[in-house]
């Protein structure tokens, strides 16, 4: 780790043996340090881009920027946190071809299996984690789509991504690819859509109730 090392080595002996499933906190440190260190460089390469824009005088939208940048940072980290984790990076991962047969084709059936685990955390997260790990997907793709959103333009940003991350998984052989995941993404996604939906129609309440 580059940024984070020193905050989970004081984490590590402290709370290791006492939080169950620690090593899902581990991978959450282990994935926001790197993400930080691949968003440094769309930071950079946004401010010259930024730079470049206000010297034509164009204006520039800070709420939107701000907005950018975090969907930018959130869409590296769940890239991390679903495929390039523990051991895997961007660096030493490789394609390894596979049969299509070994994806999970058939709903349900695996986040079904997880109900009979020793543990129904496994259950919870796959099922919870991959719907609120969505809903800023969802959120942020409509409100940086504005004028152009629709609710299918910002679904099929969503339900891209998470294919992606499953297509990732699948040719770098650093997870299972699950048509469930898709499922709860898409579910996700479809929340935080409905989201900026409440959160636009209360903004132009208040609009109104300020005017009058």
């Amino acid at each position: 780790m580059v940024f984070l090392q020193p905050l989970f080595d004081w984490i590590e002996p402290r709370f290791g043996e006492t939080i169950n499933h620690f090593p899902l906190v581990e991978l959450i440190i282990y994935s926001i340090d790197h993400a930080l260190f691949y968003f440094i460089f769309w930071f950079i390469g946004r401010v010259i881009f930024l730079a470049v824009i206000k010297k034509k005088k164009k204006p520039i939208k800070w709420r939107r920027e701000l907005i950018l940048n975090a969907f930018v940072f959130y869409v590296i980290l769940l890239i991390h946190l679903t495929v390039f984790r523990e051991e895997n990076s961007i660096n030493n991962v490789s394609i390894v071809l596979r049969p299509l047969s070994e994806i999970n084709w058939i709903p349900f059936v695996e986040t079904t299996k997880l109900t009979k685990g020793t543990s129904l955390f496994d259950y919870y997260y796959n099922l919870y984690g991959n719907i609120l790990w969505f809903i800023p997907m969802g959120f942020s793709a409509a409100y940086l789509m504005k004028k152009k959103h629709s609710f299918l333009r910002s679904l099929s940003i969503g339900i891209a991504v998470s294919f992606l991350i499953e297509a990732m998984q699948f040719l770098f052989y650093t997870g299972i690819s699950d048509i469930d995941d898709l499922i709860f993404n898409t579910i996700g996604t479809i929340i935080g859509i409905g989201l900026f939906e409440i959160s636009q129609w209360l903004y132009k309440k208040w609009q109104k109730k300020k005017t009058t």
